[in-house]
């Protein structure tokens, strides 16, 4: 993506909003990933504000799972930094998976356990005190609105409820950060529309930041406060929906015009055919 394509200039705050004495919840500088000789992200930087809602989006290949994966200290930057809650990744990475949660692409419940002992289970492996477990699950349980189905095999949930299940797995040990990955792909509108709320009631009443990558377009303009595009591995535009939307400077403009503009030389492909396969086997597992 050439410069010119680039919407919002990207102000020193890279658009948080943050004033010098407040530590953001992420920090992303000049951030680099290679694999071999591709470049799979070139000079990310931008900031995320505590209790935001922050968005990346961009076409497959883009560069939004590799910057999560840099994140979550599942990879390690090439070049470049990243601070979670004033945390180094690379220094700090387990004081760094303590602040958050992840909810990733692919399947993380198991179907073979009840939702309870799924939790239980994470509870456990989180090192969470043994007298607080069975507390804290039933806490999540009711966050998640699936009391009425705790002790039913996951294998038989719907895919909004395993999506809940999953969230509710992330935020057991009440983390500052929570990271989604593609949260409600697969998942028809009532389900998708069921996770968002999920995730806006703790938000709402922990304060939680939220990071997350998704396709949807009106899953963005709904619940981000603030977007960054993606493509070929940089941050195209960035900015909050409704900045976007003004700079095409055409009325009634939507998120997906300021997509479509921004990422306009990338090859409409849908994806590799492994992104296809990958993809239809994650939906299959969400009927």
């Amino acid at each position: 993506m050439s410069s010119s394509t680039q919407l919002l200039p990207r102000e020193s705050t890279n658009g948080s909003g943050l004033g010098s004495n407040v530590t953001p919840a992420v920090e992303v500088s000049h951030l680099v990933k290679k694999f071999g000789k591709f470049v799979a992200v070139d000079d990310v930087s931008f900031s995320v504000a505590p209790g935001e809602v922050f968005g990346l989006l961009g076409p497959n290949g883009a560069g939004k799972t590799t910057v999560i994966r840099m994140v979550t200290t599942l990879i390690t930057p090439t070049a470049g930094d990243i601070r979670v809650a004033g945390f180094d990744v690379r220094r700090d990475g387990a004081k760094v998976r303590g602040e958050l949660g992840y909810v990733p692409q692919s399947l993380s419940a198991d179907g073979q356990l009840t939702g309870y002992e799924n939790l239980l289970m994470i509870a456990e492996l989180l090192a969470l005190p043994r007298r607080q477990r069975k507390a804290r699950v039933q806490e999540v349980l009711h966050e998640m609105e699936l009391e009425a189905f705790a002790d039913r095999m996951v294998r038989d949930f719907s895919g909004g409820m395993i999506r809940r299940l999953e969230v509710g797995q992330a935020i057991l040990h009440h983390p500052r950060l929570l990271i989604l990955d593609e949260p409600t792909i697969g998942l028809d509108p009532t389900a998708r529309h069921s996770v968002w709320e999920a995730v806006e009631m703790l938000r709402q009443s922990s304060g939680m930041t939220v990071l997350t990558t998704t396709h949807y377009m009106e899953e963005a303009e709904t619940y981000c406060e603030r977007v960054a595009i993606m493509d070929h591995g940089r941050i195209a535009a960035i900015g909050t929906p409704d900045e976007l939307k003004a700079s095409l400077g055409v009325p009634g403009a939507t998120l997906e015009d300021v997509f479509a503009k921004v990422t306009a030389d990338t090859t409409e492909s849908g994806g590799s055919y492994r992104d296809v396969r990958q993809l239809r086997r994650r939906i299959t597992r969400f009927r």
